[in-house]
C-alpha cells in the first residue's frame, strides 16, 4: 500500500467509549470526534472520511457502500463483529483492531469476581448491613460458607492471550487449571480437557471465547446443569455466549453457586434483562468494564494510533481479514 500524500480525514464515531489520551497522528490530517453516533447519522458523519475509528458503532455493507472515500476502519477494540469485514475486503477498505491491551485488566477483574464469590463477600456485607454482626453472641457470624482458591479447579473455555493470563493468576493462587480450546495448549501446568470435563470438574468456569454463530448461547440450561452445584461461572468475554434467562434460573434454583458477569447480549441492557432484574448476592454484574483499567485504556489508545500511522505510512499492522480468507 503506497504512502499517501493527501490530507487524511479521520472521524471517531464513539469517542465517549474510550477515556484515554489520544496522541495526534504524525501526518497531515483533520480529526473530528463524536461522543456517540446513532445508526441514522453514520453515513453523514463519515461522508468525507478516509479513516473511520469505531468501537461499537456498526458498519454494515449498506453503510460502507455509501462511503466511497473510506480507506481504513480502525477498530478501537479487539472484536470486529460490528464490521462487515468481508465487504471491506471487496472494497479494498483496510480494517485494523487492537490486541493484548487488557491482559492485566481483564484477568484481574476475573479474579476480583472469583474471590468475591468464593469468599461470599456480598453475603457477609449483608450480614453487617442487617445488623446481625452487632447482635451476634460471637465475634464472627457464619452467614455463608466460603471456599479457598488453593486446591480448587479453574476451568477455562478458550485459551487465547486472556485465557493464558487468567491461567497464570490461577496457578499463582495454587489452583489446578484445565482448559478447553480447539488449538494446542502449550503450557505444561495447564491440563487440556474436553468441554464436558471443564464443565463437570471445575469449581470455577471462566469464558474466554469470541462470539460466533457456533458459540452463541453455548452456556445454556443443559451445560449449566453439568456444572457442580458449588461452582461459579465467570463471563468477561461476550454476552451472547450465555443464555441469560437460563443463568438467572440456575442461580435462583441453586443449580450453580454463583456467577460473575461483565457482558450481556444487548448493551446497554434493557431494564427487563433477566440478570439485571435478579437482585441476588450470588450474582455480581458489572457494566462491561473488565477491560477498562486506566492503564489498559491508554495502551489501547496508543495502539490505535500506531495502527493508523502504520496504515498511512504504507506499513499496516494488526490487519483483520475475513474468516474465510484467514482459514484459506
Amino acid at each position: 500500500m503506497p504512502e499517501t500524500t493527501s490530507r487524511e480525514s479521520i472521524v471517531f464515531l464513539d469517542r465517549g467509549s474510550l477515556r484515554a489520551n489520544l496522541r495526534s497522528p504524525a501526518f497531515s490530517h483533520d480529526w473530528r470526534d463524536y461522543d456517540s453516533t446513532g445508526p441514522s447519522d453514520v453515513v453523514d458523519r463519515l461522508s468525507d472520511a478516509t479513516i473511520a475509528i469505531v468501537n461499537k458503532v456498526r458498519l454494515t455493507k449498506e453503510i460502507l457502500d455509501r462511503l466511497p472515500k473510506l480507506r481504513l476502519v480502525a477498530v478501537a477494540a479487539t472484536g470486529t463483529d460490528v464490521i462487515d469485514v468481508g465487504f471491506c475486503a471487496e472494497r479494498n477498505i483496510a480494517v485494523t483492531n487492537v490486541r493484548g491491551y487488557a491482559v492485566h485488566s481483564l484477568p484481574e477483574h476475573v479474579f476480583a469476581m472469583i474471590l468475591a464469590l468464593r469468599r461470599s463477600l456480598n453475603f457477609h456485607r449483608m450480614t453487617v448491613d442487617e445488623g446481625r454482626w452487632s447482635s451476634s453472641e460471637h465475634f464472627c457470624v457464619f452467614s455463608q460458607s466460603m471456599h479457598d482458591l488453593a486446591g480448587s479447579t479453574l476451568g477455562l473455555i478458550g485459551f487465547g492471550a486472556l485465557g493464558r493470563s487468567v491461567a497464570a493468576l490461577g496457578l499463582a493462587f495454587g489452583m489446578r487449571v484445565m482448559a478447553f480450546d480447539h488449538y494446542q495448549i502449550a503450557d505444561a501446568n495447564v491440563v487440556r480437557a474436553s468441554l464436558d470435563d471443564v464443565l463437570c470438574k471445575s469449581d470455577v468456569v471462566s469464558l474466554h471465547l469470541p462470539l460466533t454463530p457456533a458459540t452463541r448461547n453455548m452456556i445454556g440450561e443443559a451445560r449449566l446443569k453439568q456444572m457442580k452445584a458449588s461452582a461459579i461461572l465467570i463471563n468477561t468475554a461476550r454476552g451472547g455466549l450465555v443464555d441469560e434467562q437460563a443463568l438467572a434460573d440456575a442461580l435462583v434454583a441453586g443449580t450453580i453457586a454463583g456467577a460473575g458477569i461483565d457482558v450481556l447480549s444487548v448493551e446497554p441492557p434493557p431494564p427487563d434483562n433477566p440478570l439485571v432484574m435478579l437482585k441476588s448476592p450470588n450474582l455480581i454484574l458489572t457494566p462491561h468494564m473488565a477491560w477498562a483499567s486506566n492503564e489498559a485504556m491508554q495502551t489501547l489508545a496508543d495502539q490505535l494510533i500506531d495502527n493508523i500511522e502504520g496504515f498511512v505510512a504504507g506499513k499496516p499492522v494488526k490487519l483483520v481479514v475475513p474468516t474465510s480468507a484467514a482459514s484459506a
